[in-house]
């Protein structure tokens, strides 16, 4: 692993933080502590979810792409789980911002980005897993 993926993957730890304040945020939201709707817990619940998963698989593929024999490229790519991580769940909290909203507003379009990034990450990650298998006596 490089200087500049050590230094980012701890950074992403640290902001694990940031999705466990969100659990309390969550509590607060289904105690009825925080005034919200029924769109609005719906989507913050799948917020929250999907920042922890896919932290934690952004992770877990950067660890399993770290032998030398998988191609650098397939490194990059793979990043994108990592920035999944970031722009679906702000697609999810963005969307449903404001006084009892009826429905996602336009930034809605984060959570189909985050998607593509993931997709792109995941079989980049794969590709490069397999290509390293097969270079590998």
């Amino acid at each position: 692993m490089t200087g500049a993926q050590m230094i980012s993957s701890g950074v992403v730890v640290m902001v694990v933080v940031t999705i466990a304040y969100g659990g309390s945020f969550l509590l607060k939201v289904s105690t009825g502590g925080v005034a919200t709707n029924e769109l609005q817990r719906r989507f913050y619940r799948a917020g929250h979810g999907h920042a922890g998963i896919l932290v934690i698989l952004g992770l877990v593929v950067r660890l399993l792409l770290v032998p030398e024999q998988v191609p650098g490229w397939s490194r990059q790519l793979a990043d994108a789980v990592l920035l999944a991580a970031i722009v679906m769940p702000a697609g999810f909290f963005l969307s449903v911002l404001g006084r009892d909203p009826e429905r996602p507003n336009r930034l809605r379009v984060l959570i189909g980005v985050g998607g593509a990034l993931l997709v792109v990450g995941l079989l980049g990650g794969g590709a490069g897993l397999v290509l390293g298998g097969l270079a590998t006596p």
